[in-house]
C-alpha cells in the first residue's frame, strides 16, 4: 500500500501541482483547500503517513495546525512550504515539531527528497518504537521467569536448612522446636522494628541455624547430664564459630553466617567469641539474643518447668543494655503477649503434627 500524504494549501494551482508530483512518484494523495478541512480530513479518522502543509494560509495558517496535530497525530511528520521571507517562521515552526520545510519555488527532486526523509524518519521512529516495546516484554518475561527461578531456589534453599535443623534436633534433644520457636519470635521483633521483607529473611536463616555449629561437638559434651568442666565448657562455646565455618562459605547464606557467628556476644561486650560490643553486634543477632531469652524461659527445662511469659519480660528488661539492646527491648516489650503465645501454640502443633504423622507410618 503506497504512503498516504495530505497536501494542505489554500491556492488550488499549487496543490494540484504538488499532489500531481507526489502522484507520479506513487504516493497517495489527498488535498486539503485549508487549516481547518485538513483538520476535519484528520479527525474524520483517514489516516495519513505525512502531512506537507503551507505556512501562509487564511483561517488555519500551517502553525496553527501544526500545534492542533502534533499532540494527537505523533506518529505524522509534518513538512512546512514557505516562502523565502517567511523562512525565520519555518524555522520555529520546526522546532515546534515540524520534520522540514521547503522553500517555494521547489523542483520535484526537492519535494520527492524532502517527502522521502520524512517518511524514512517515521518508519525508523516506529521500528525503533516497536523495537523498545518487544525489548521491554522481554525483559519483563526474562525477569518473571528468573523471579520464579530464584524464588524455586530459595525455597529448596529453605526445604535444605529445615533438614539441617530437623538434624540438629535428633543430636540434641534439649533443642527440639527450640530453633523453629526462636525463629518465629525473632521474625515478629522484626517485623515490629519495620525491617524490610529481605533482611528479615537473611535474619531468621541466622536465627534458624544459630545452633547448627552443635553438629560439630562430641555427643559426649552435648548430652552430658552433668555440669561441664572448664575444658567442656571452652568445646562448647566453639560451636558458634564452627557455625560461622560451616556456612560462610555457601553465598546463599553468608550474611545470615555472620548472626550464627554473633548469637553469643552481649550488648556490653562480655559475650563470646569475639566479645564484640553494642552496633558491633549484627542487627539480627541482638534481636535473636531477645528471642532465644524469651523460649529460654518460657519452655520447660530438666533443671526447671517452663516460666510465664512475664518473667520473661522481666528478665529481659532487667538485663538491658547489658545482654540486650535497650532499642530492641523497648520494641519488644510494646508487643502483646498474644503474639508469643500464639506462634508457640502454631509451631508446637506442627511439631505435633509431624511426629504423630511419623509414628503413624
Amino acid at each position: 500500500m503506497p504512503d498516504r500524504i495530505l497536501v494542505v494549501d489554500d491556492e488550488e494551482a499549487i496543490r494540484e501541482i504538488v499532489a500531481s508530483m507526489l502522484s507520479s512518484a506513487g504516493y497517495a494523495c489527498k488535498q486539503a483547500g485549508s487549516g481547518m478541512e485538513a483538520l476535519a480530513t484528520l479527525n474524520s479518522g483517514e489516516e495519513f503517513e505525512l502531512m506537507l502543509s503551507d505556512l501562509m494560509m487564511a483561517d488555519l495558517d500551517g502553525i496553527g495546525l501544526l500545534e492542533r496535530t502534533k499532540e494527537k497525530y505523533p506518529d505524522m511528520p509534518v513538512v512546512m512550504v514557505t516562502a523565502v521571507h517567511d523562512i525565520s517562521v519555518a524555522l520555529a515552526a520546526i522546532r515546534n515539531g515540524a520534520y522540514d520545510y521547503l522553500l517555494k519555488p521547489f523542483e520535484r527532486e526537492q519535494l520527492l527528497a524532502t517527502v522521502s526523509r520524512a517518511l524514512e524518519n517515521r518508519r525508523l521512529k516506529l521500528e525503533n518504537r516497536t523495537y523498545q516495546m518487544n525489548l521491554e516484554s522481554l525483559v519483563e518475561a526474562r525477569t518473571e521467569q528468573l523471579q520464579a527461578a530464584m524464588s524455586s531456589l530459595e525455597r529448596s534453599y529453605d526445604i535444605t536448612l529445615e533438614a539441617l535443623g530437623d538434624a540438629l534436633d535428633l543430636k540434641d534433644a534439649e533443642t527440639e522446636g527450640h530453633s523453629k520457636r526462636v525463629t518465629a519470635f525473632t521474625i515478629a521483633i522484626a517485623r515490629a522494628m519495620g525491617l524490610p521483607r529481605e533482611q528479615i529473611a537473611v535474619i531468621a536463616r541466622g536465627a534458624f541455624l544459630h545452633d547448627i555449629g552443635k553438629m560439630a561437638i562430641p555427643d559426649a559434651i552435648l548430652r552430658k547430664p552433668d555440669k561441664l568442666t572448664a575444658e567442656e565448657t571452652t568445646i562448647m562455646k566453639e560451636h558458634a564459630y564452627r557455625g560461622y565455618q560451616m556456612l560462610r562459605k555457601i553465598p546463599f547464606l553468608a550474611e545470615a553466617s555472620e548472626i550464627v557467628y554473633a548469637h553469643q556476644e552481649r550488648f556490653d561486650g562480655t559475650g563470646y567469641p569475639r566479645g564484640l560490643k553494642g552496633k558491633e553486634i549484627p542487627l539480627g543477632a541482638r534481636i535473636f539474643s531477645i528471642a532465644d531469652t524469651l523460649d529460654a524461659i518460657t519452655s520447660d527445662r530438666p533443671y526447671r518447668a517452663a516460666q510465664p511469659l512475664s518473667a520473661a519480660r522481666a528478665e529481659i528488661q532487667k538485663w538491658s543494655g547489658r545482654q540486650f539492646d535497650p532499642e530492641v527491648v523497648s520494641i519488644f516489650l510494646e508487643m502483646p503477649d498474644k503474639i508469643w503465645e500464639d506462634l508457640r501454640k502454631d509451631i508446637d502443633a506442627q511439631i505435633y503434627r509431624v511426629a504423630y504423622s511419623s509414628g503413624s507410618r
